[in-house]
């Protein structure tokens, strides 16, 4: 059995958390009835928004879908991929994903769950043994107010379901000024050719920003859990992905890099001035490197993400082929961080006010606190990336929306907007 009885309490409570939220009705979309329908006149809303988005050179292009009982009721393309060039976009152009990589990583890591090869509750240091001696570190201020950091032992050590959830204390050294993330950035962990093995070495050597299980922390996890993919299957990471998700599910063009020079005229570009997709360190993929980033590395295209975002919707099949088992999925997109859990969330809570934590994504929860609150359902499942990337799944009204897009200045706002054009589409 990959689940074990210590974790079916968290399970269960999560899923009496979800099934205790009664259905609220604000503005007329937040958790609409099930049956809801796209209005084709408020559809052009978003043609119009994309095409002043464009015209007004805030972005170079985008390819937006929304997709409901499994077939396209939106899809529209705008600008270019490249102004350089300009190349037309196409469902073949080719996106940086960044961290919707860890949505990939994630299924990945739970069909290796679902297929016994580790469980949840396992320790890191079972496949990782540097990671027996990591300490967490604690800000202490003195009376002049300057503050050091204390080292201090693991309460109990960082398991795999700490890092699907992002409750492992690894963080990352480009965002806060906490004593640890300013830790994390002098560190030189990007430094030279390295792979998923080497780095899990450098982080094994930082402190942790706080104890395994006590707040959502978000970093470099995934890139563990990575490198534990790798060591029980005994392939890359790669590898790994092509055989149990890429190839199977058809996602031909979907990687960590782009070499060739056929794809490399299919990649999208941002604006000139709007070109940094720096995590850390210049991340290029253009040039081939050792270090698959299983946080932030992948690139896809519309005819691949959209397979994959499809069969997510289907609750982890697709086209006759069962990825993920039911079992599998509730727990995937169960909320593993709230009451009950342990969980704190600090300032730099990304899945956002009424969200909860899945085992890859977040999953909606509860309205949250704005008034009216975002556009959604209960249960809805998201991500998005720096580089502009953004996937919704509303499983209650059996569709999803998928905007590839490269721009890392004016992705929140342009995400935002799209969610409330589409929700403001649907009519009962």
């Amino acid at each position: 059995m990959y689940l074990r009885s210590s974790l079916l309490r968290p399970l269960a409570g999560a899923l009496l958390v979800l099934s205790a939220v009664s259905p609220v009705a604000a503005e007329g979309t937040f958790d609409m009835p099930a049956g809801a329908r796209f209005n084709e006149a408020k559809l052009a809303r978003i043609t119009e928004f994309f095409a002043n988005e464009v015209a007004t050179g805030k972005i170079a292009g985008a390819n937006v879908l929304i997709q409901q009982h499994g077939k396209p009721v939106y899809h529209q393309i705008f600008g270019v991929q490249d102004v350089a060039s300009k190349a037309p976009i196409t469902d073949k152009t080719i996106f940086r994903l960044s961290s919707l990589t860890k949505v990939i990583t994630s299924v990945v890591a739970m069909e290796l769950l679902q297929d016994g090869k580790f469980g949840l509750d396992d320790p890191v240091s079972k496949y990782i043994p540097s990671f027996a001696n990591v300490k967490v570190g604690v800000e202490k201020k003195a009376e002049d107010g300057s503050k050091t950091l204390e080292l201090v032992p693991l309460v109990r050590p960082i398991t795999i379901l700490d890092l699907l959830r992002h409750t492992s204390g690894i963080t990352y050294g480009f965002y806060g000024d906490s004593l640890v993330r300013k830790a994390y950035k002098e560190a030189n962990i990007y430094a030279g050719d390295f792979d998923l093995a080497e780095f899990a070495e450098r982080i094994a050597k930082l402190p942790l920003h706080n104890q395994p299980g006590t707040l959502w922390q978000y970093g470099h996890s995934t890139d563990i859990l990575a490198r534990i993919m790798e060591i029980v299957s005994g392939k890359s990471l790669f590898e790994i992905e092509k055989q149990k998700l890429l190839d199977p599910l058809g996602m031909v063009d979907t990687g960590f890099f782009v070499t060739e020079p056929e794809r490399l005229q299919r990649l999208a570009q941002p604006l000139p001035n709007d070109s940094d997709f720096r995590v850390g360190r210049q991340y290029r993929t253009e040039v081939r490197q050792k270090w698959e980033s299983a946080s932030g590395g992948m690139v896809s295209t519309m005819a691949d993400f959209s397979r994959f975002t499809q069969m997510l919707l289907n609750g982890g099949t697709f086209e006759g082929k069962t990825y993920l088992s039911p079992k599998t999925f509730e727990l995937m997109a169960s909320d593993h961080i709230g009451k009950g859990s342990g969980v704190e969330r600090d300032y730099f809570y990304f899945p956002g006010d009424g969200f909860g934590m899945g085992l890859g994504f977040a999953v909606r929860t509860d309205p949250g606190n704005a008034k009216p609150p975002p556009p959604g359902s209960l249960g809805e499942l998201k991500w998005d990336g720096a580089a502009g990337c953004y996937m919704v799944i509303d499983r209650k009204q059996d569709m999803f929306f998928v905007l590839l897009e490269q721009t890392p200045t004016e992705r929140q706002r342009v995400q935002r907007t799209l969610k409330q054009l589409v929700y403001e589409a649907m009519e009962n």
